[in-house]
């Protein structure tokens, strides 16, 4: 199961906690908006938790967005991204895929399962031609080195669609969730890294011919 050790929203790790809602409503809801976001070049972006956990209602909230002529985006880890046909992937203009670290045994160290599914959707997504943005989060003494950044650069640089790297500084916003979930929390002394460190991040990218932020 998905663990991430720097997750900021454990609460949703279970899909008891929230309220349902049907996807009827959630179109009608972003129907509202459909004018304002038009007019301003803006669009929908379905995030979570991971929003594959409840892949039906995901892939029919895309369609309905995309039937109305917005712009759409989906925020995910990729783990569960065989659940979704290529014709259900068509509903997406963008991907905002969570690559956490590089290497097998790392990845289960860092989020508890393996890469291969993450990497396997990345992989499919680029014999789609789907554009892609790489989210990854930058956490000092765990995904700083620079192993782990080259690893990543290279990959990232080989799939062809990739249209930016978004290297995101870690933080310990979340933290209180999971002490009050009473969740075992191991980065609790960890700083967020220096805006230098984030730079030296950004131009490991930028070697690899990415654009990175």
């Amino acid at each position: 199961m998905w663990r991430c050790r720097y997750c900021h929203n454990p609460d949703t790790w279970t899909l008891s906690n929230g309220l349902p809602v049907a996807v009827t409503k959630a179109v009608d809801e972003l129907r509202k908006y459909r004018q304002g976001l038009k007019i301003m070049s803006g669009g929908f972006t379905l995030s979570g938790g991971e929003p594959l956990m409840q892949h039906r209602f995901a892939a029919k909230l895309l369609a309905g967005s995309k039937a109305m002529g917005i712009h759409t985006a989906m925020e995910t880890n990729g783990y569960y991204g065989d659940r979704l046909s290529d014709a259900e992937l068509e509903a997406l203009d963008l991907v905002l895929l969570g690559i956490k670290t590089w290497g097998p045994e790392r990845h289960k160290d860092l989020t508890g399962v393996d890469s291969a599914p993450t990497l396997a959707f990345a992989e499919r997504l680029a014999t789609l031609d789907k554009p892609v943005w790489i989210r990854f989060v930058l956490v000092p003494g765990l995904t700083d080195d620079l192993e782990t950044l080259k690893g990543i650069a290279g990959y990232a640089a080989g799939l062809g669609n990739v249209e930016r790297v978004e290297v995101l500084p870690f933080h310990q916003m979340g933290k209180f969730k999971w002490e009050r979930l009473g969740l075992d929390y191991t980065l609790g002394d960890v700083m967020p890294p220096t805006p230098e460190a984030a730079e030296k991040a950004c131009q490991v990218f930028r070697a690899e011919g990415l654009k990175a932020y």
